[in-house]
């Protein structure tokens, strides 16, 4: 893939299996870089010839050494490391940052970048212990491999940087600063929640129209007309329409538990809060600092990755939300009252314990996924002699915006296994829109005639449900 502009396909370059920067934007890099060293001379730049942080009045006599001391002091982080494919992400977003004018790095900085991408360079980034105002640390962590310090993993393995490195980076003016500014730990978590998040919205679509279906709810609750102007709302009743058309309703249920008839509205605001995150994900502004902007060097604000925490802590609430909708309708399932099924959806209720252990599973899923609940964001705690005084902490709120999706398509399995199981001890064949859903899982996980060890099959299915449905 040969990138040509700074603004390229994060997703496409991620999957490429080789990455090359146009000579002509190099080119241009290599002009802009000229114009950047020619405007230093000998004005205070902070990071290059200042120290950082609250030592920033100080002056450097010579800045030689400081751009490596700058990514090699600020390294004080520890496993648990991301994964090989976060590092991958991290890395492209710096790299579409320091392809920005405003960067002002050398062409020979994004070659070697780009070159370590091409070799699957994966750096060990520290995910959490980050109290700082931006991203310094695992930034400082994720760029002192390029001198061949620090450590790097090698099929998961730690292994010293110097003995994967055969030619190590040497940073030139400003280079160490710009490679630890910015927030792009943060892009890459909500870019990877993003698409969990958006599978589960449509797994949840799925759950509440086979609860529909198995308990025979009556319909009339569901109409597309009922979402008056929000048109979120009404896509969401539109697509359950589609699933649940032709199920069967039974006549002696007048109306069917709150669980089973709010689901359209929280998967909407989940969409919507879901559409929000991408639209703050998609913004584009200057990360450095300072950043080179019409021949000056300007103090930014670009670390300070509040929009996305924030919002990333409300996909959180909501898929809390929908977690606890998702428990309860299993429960009802489970109750004989509302179904009309075998109680705890077994042939042989009392000898078999049926699906209830499984239920016990979603609640305990549902509780971690409750503690998640609060958001990362808030907490801020003064550093650097007071100069860092806020902290946006957006890195911790994908982390924990990630956790939540785990939990959640575990809670989602479980319900997929009891509406299935509902579905096979009901009469009839439910609605025609389902009989795909139905048919996979059935071959994912059989009907339980009589009681089996679930949790291998609740695993596997997870994994399915991540990757694969």
């Amino acid at each position: 893939m040969r990138l040509s502009t700074k603004d390229f396909d994060l997703a496409s370059a991620f999957e490429a299996d080789f990455l090359e920067v146009d000579p002509t934007l190099l080119a241009r890099l290599g002009e802009n870089r000229a114009r950047v060293l020619a405007a230093l001379s000998d004005r205070p730049v902070y990071g290059v010839n200042t120290g950082m942080g609250r030592l920033a009045g100080v002056a450097l006599g010579s800045p030689e050494g400081h751009q490596r001391n700058l990514l090699i002091g600020r390294a004080v982080g520890g496993p648990p490391w991301l994964a090989a494919e976060e590092v991958r992400w991290l890395l492209l977003v710096r790299l579409r940052d320091l392809l920005a004018p405003e960067a002002g790095v050398s062409p020979e900085l994004v070659t070697f970048l780009v070159d370590r991408l091409n070799e699957g360079f994966t750096p060990a980034v520290p995910r959490t212990g980050l109290g700082s105002a931006g991203e310094i640390i695992p930034l400082a962590h994720a760029f002192q491999t390029f001198l061949g310090v620090g450590t790097v993993l090698v099929d998961g393995v730690e292994t010293p940087a110097s003995e994967v490195l055969a030619k190590p980076y040497e940073p030139g003016l400003k280079e160490g600063a710009t490679l630890i500014q910015g927030s792009p730990l943060a892009e890459t978590l909500a870019a990877f929640a993003l698409a969990e998040v958006r599978r589960l919205v449509e797994l949840q679509t799925l759950t509440a129209a086979i609860a529909i279906d198995v308990l025979g709810a009556p319909r009339a609750v569901y109409r597309p007309a009922l979402a008056g102007d929000d048109e979120t709302l009404r896509a969401v009743l539109v697509e359950l329409d589609g699933l649940i058309r032709g199920s069967a309703e039974r006549a002696e249920v007048v109306q069917a538990p709150v669980s089973v008839r709010v689901a359209p509205r929280a998967i909407a605001h989940l969409r919507r809060v879901t559409g929000e995150l991408d639209e703050a994900l998609r913004r584009s502004m200057p990360t450095d600092s300072p950043a080179f902007l019409d021949g000056e060097f300007v103090s930014t604000t670009g670390f300070h990755a509040v929009e996305l925490g924030l919002r990333m802590d409300a996909v959180t609430a909501a898929l809390v939300h929908l977690g606890e909708i998702g428990a309860g309708r299993m429960h009802r399932l489970l109750d004989e009252r509302f179904s009309g099924l075998p109680a705890q959806l077994t042939p042989d209720p009392g000898p078999q314990a049926g699906l209830v252990p499984l239920h016990k599973r979603a609640v305990g899923e549902l509780h971690a996924l409750r503690r998640l609940a609060c958001p990362a964001t808030l907490g801020s705690v003064e550093t650097s002699a007071g100069q860092e005084d806020v902290q946006a902490f957006a890195w911790a709120a994908g982390n924990q915006l990630r956790d939540a999706c785990a939990r959640m398509f575990a809670i989602t399995a479980c319900e997929l296994i009891a509406g299935s199981q509902a579905r096979w001890l009901a009469s009839g064949d439910g609605a025609a829109g389902l009989q795909a859903a139905y048919g996979r899982l059935r071959e994912l996980v059989p009907p339980l005639a009589e009681d089996r060890s679930l949790g291998p099959e609740v695993t596997a299915l997870v994994s399915v449900l991540t990757r694969e449905w």
